[in-house]
């Protein structure tokens, strides 16, 4: 069984992938310092305890395991926070990935898939979003995985390091199994925190702007499920395997739903209503984010099979009763927004 070492196995999209390369045959082996990741979501392989950033114990891993390929999701992936404290962005993102590349460079390991993501595009003019979009990104977030892709494209010429970046849109949803799912502290990504709303975890649920230029006043994002991402993943190591040369792909649907839709839509799968707080819109905060996803779709193969909205609720609702029963009690917890952005 090829190996392959998962960079942040244990969190949200890595565990996802790590299940789906499982079931593909691959063995994923997941390094993770467990700062923001679940020790519990590592079912499907073996697992190294350790940062990104200590260069020694990832070239031990790797010359443990010998993987054919890395999947790299280890990152910092919050936007907000990226602004307020942007050293942490930079030194973990982009510093991380150098420490990791260059451990991969002292091995015959040099096949990698990168976790990159809308941001680095900005706020574009034009919808949908193409893979030559110019990158514009306006926070530190996507400036660091903007610097990581330009670091990939210097190491494939230079050092013949094949990699394909994967930029996502909005991961959401989760393993029909309810065995993982979103699970932060704290939690801004607007599905996951209405639902936790719902459970008495979140007593100030808020969506950011309700007269932006859409046809009901909310943002417009494109909303993939997590489970779709993780397959993206397994095409491009297979890709990468099979000798495909480094890439990028937008990993989006073309749909797009505004905060209202997906507000709707968790009330009507959970049959209660949730009070929304209308807060003001936050600076930058473009009106609609919509991927064209065709370039992915014609080299990778990938064609989301569960990205409809209420494949998208149910699994997260599922989830969510089996993650955090329900209070019946509220407790107060410190103002997040519903976060519509892509992380």
């Amino acid at each position: 069984m090829k190996a392959v070492l998962v960079t942040g196995g244990a969190g949200y999209v890595g565990a996802h992938a790590c299940k789906a390369l499982r079931e593909a045959g691959y063995m994923p082996v997941v390094l993770d310092n467990l700062s923001t990741g679940h020790r519990e979501f590592v079912r499907w392989g073996p697992f190294v305890q350790a940062d990104i950033k200590e260069t020694e114990a990832v070239y031990g891993a790797i010359r443990t395991y010998e993987p054919e390929a890395v999947l790299h999701f280890a990152a910092s992936a919050y936007v907000g926070e990226s602004v307020t404290d942007p050293q942490k962005y930079y030194h973990n993102n982009v510093v991380g990935s150098l420490a990791l590349l260059q451990a991969m460079l002292r091995t015959p390991c040099r096949r990698l898939v990168f976790s990159s993501t809308c941001a680095i595009y900005g706020e574009p003019a034009k919808m949908p979003i193409t893979e030559n979009t110019d990158k514009a990104p306006v926070n530190p977030y996507g400036a660091s995985k903007a610097m990581v892709e330009r670091i990939l494209s210097d190491y494939a010429a230079a050092y013949q390091l094949e990699s394909i970046a994967l930029r996502y849109f909005n991961a959401c949803g989760a393993d029909p199994e309810s065995q993982i799912g979103e699970l932060r502290d704290p939690e801004t990504h607007l599905i996951p925190r209405a639902m936790m709303a719902l459970q008495g975890y979140v007593d100030d649920f808020a969506m950011f702007g309700g007269d932006y230029p859409t046809p009901d006043g909310t943002p417009i994002r494109d909303y993939i499920h997590v489970c779709d991402l993780a397959d993206a993943h397994v095409a491009a190591v297979d890709r990468l395997l099979g000798g495909g040369g480094s890439a990028a792909f937008n990993v989006g649907t073309g749909q797009g739903y505004s905060v209202r839709e997906i507000i709707a839509a968790i009330e009507r799968e959970t049959g209660e209503c949730i009070t929304v707080e209308v807060a003001p819109p936050r600076p930058g905060d473009p009106p609609v984010l919509v991927a064209d996803a065709s370039h992915a779709r014609a080299e990778l193969g990938f064609l989301p099979s569960r990205s409809d909205l209420a494949t998208i609720i149910k699994t997260a609702w599922d989830w969510h009763r089996r993650a955090h029963p329900r209070k019946n009690v509220r407790r107060s917890a410190p103002t997040k927004e519903a976060d519509a952005t892509s992380l």
